[in-house]
């Protein structure tokens, strides 16, 4: 009995270890503890992202938190993300895809999904940052809500609690701005941003479900 119960616990481990090297697809998986921002990093301002009540807090100088983590080895092609998000008035910030890290700076790599309900920037919460412009305010400040993103291929959908706001596919020769001529399709990591210090916003719930590329 007591060697099953060791092949048991060892056959235990090798699942766990496999699933969080390989995680399985059409599976979620947290990349976020609602402990800590383990798994995640950043470089300067990192004051600006903090841990509260379950929540990422993300309120200073302008900042990005990228997922460093073991899901996937942090390196995402083909997905569905989604988090829930409450902003306060007048705030400002992104979910990054495709993305890799920076030390400082706006991300130059990947493309960002915009969390703006109030701001002065009028480009408004599900947009394709600098692609797909959304200017319809589709969620309140002080309201959690859902922000969704899928990638299959050359494919993006946005939703904002289940309504459909964006859906893109990437032409073969796609014309970017001088500002972001890297905002494309490929493969890479999740970032978070902090815009500015008037900015307050909290994520919680950020989950991952990976899918075949």
């Amino acid at each position: 009995m007591k060697k099953l119960l060791s092949v048991a616990v060892v056959l235990g481990c090798m699942v766990l270890f496999t699933a969080e090297k390989t995680p399985l697809q059409n599976q979620w998986y947290s990349l976020f503890d609602g402990k800590s921002l383990d798994g995640w990093k950043v470089g300067k301002n990192a004051s600006t992202f903090s841990v509260d009540s379950g929540c990422i807090v993300v309120h200073g100088p302008t900042a990005h938190l990228f997922y460093d983590g073991k899901v996937k080895n942090h390196e995402f092609k083909n997905f569905e993300f989604q988090a829930q998000v409450k902003t306060m008035p007048g705030s400002n910030s992104g979910i990054y895809f495709h993305t890799e890290y920076q030390e400082g700076g706006w991300p130059a790599k990947g493309y960002e999904v915009q969390v703006n309900n109030s701001h002065s920037d009028d480009t408004r919460t599900g947009s394709l940052y600098d692609v797909v412009d959304v200017k319809e305010v589709f969620v309140k400040d002080y309201v959690w809500f859902t922000e969704y993103v899928k990638v299959v291929g050359k494919r993006v959908i946005v939703k904002i609690n289940n309504t459909i706001v964006v859906d893109y596919t990437e032409p073969e020769h796609p014309l970017r701005t001088q500002d972001h001529p890297m905002r494309l399709i490929s493969k890479g990591t999740f970032a978070l941003q902090g815009h500015d210090p008037n900015s307050i916003v909290y994520f919680k719930d950020i989950k991952v479900k990976p899918l075949a590329d």
